[in-house]
């Protein structure tokens, strides 16, 4: 029980501590960041539940105001801005990439880890993300969509990477993989 908690607080501290490296911010208003990949390991290493625990316990942060997303921003005014979708995104995403990696065990981790990475981070983050932007910036959805594609080639790096740190920390230490017991 113990570990878990710290496992999960560790994950939510990777999450932020990807805040910090430099984003670009488009003309949506959302910023391109590396917190995204933090979301991704939160479910490739950590599985479904804790990975979306740590995501969770990560926005519970954000929301008493403290300025963990990318640009020093937080409070609750974010979850309301062109971001607030891909906030809500961020724990189905990790929740979806950990059910793939624990349920894919007849693939290979490391394909696995890509494929959940994938389909949580990319695909079940920019669902309600383009939901998102299109209703705080009076979009269409259609219009929103198109404001996501610079996101795509970053996201698709971040499921490479993603893919390489799980298959990496499987290696180095089994017994973090928590997505594969």
């Amino acid at each position: 029980m113990e570990r878990n908690v710290v496992m999960i607080a560790l994950f939510a501290a990777l999450i932020a501590a990807l805040g910090l490296i430099p984003t670009i911010t488009l003309m949506s208003g959302v910023p391109i960041s590396a917190q995204s990949l933090g979301v991704m390991l939160c479910g490739t290493v950590l599985g479904a539940r804790k990975g979306a625990l740590a995501v969770l316990l990560f926005l519970l942060l954000v929301a008493l105001g403290l300025p963990l997303l990318s640009g020093g921003r937080g409070g609750l005014g974010v979850f309301v801005s062109p971001t607030a979708g891909f906030l809500v995104g961020f724990p189905i995403a990790a929740f979806v990439a950990g059910t793939i990696v624990e349920r894919f065990r007849a693939v290979p981790l490391t394909w696995a880890a890509m494929i959940g990475a994938f389909l949580g981070g990319v695909v079940a983050l920019y669902i309600p993300g383009i939901i998102g932007m299109a209703i705080t910036l009076d979009k269409s959805l259609s219009g929103a969509a198109a404001l996501a594609l610079p996101f795509l080639p970053g996201d698709a790096i971040k499921v490479v990477i993603a893919g390489l740190v799980t298959a990496a920390i499987a290696r180095a230490r089994p017994g973090s993989l928590l997505s594969r017991p």
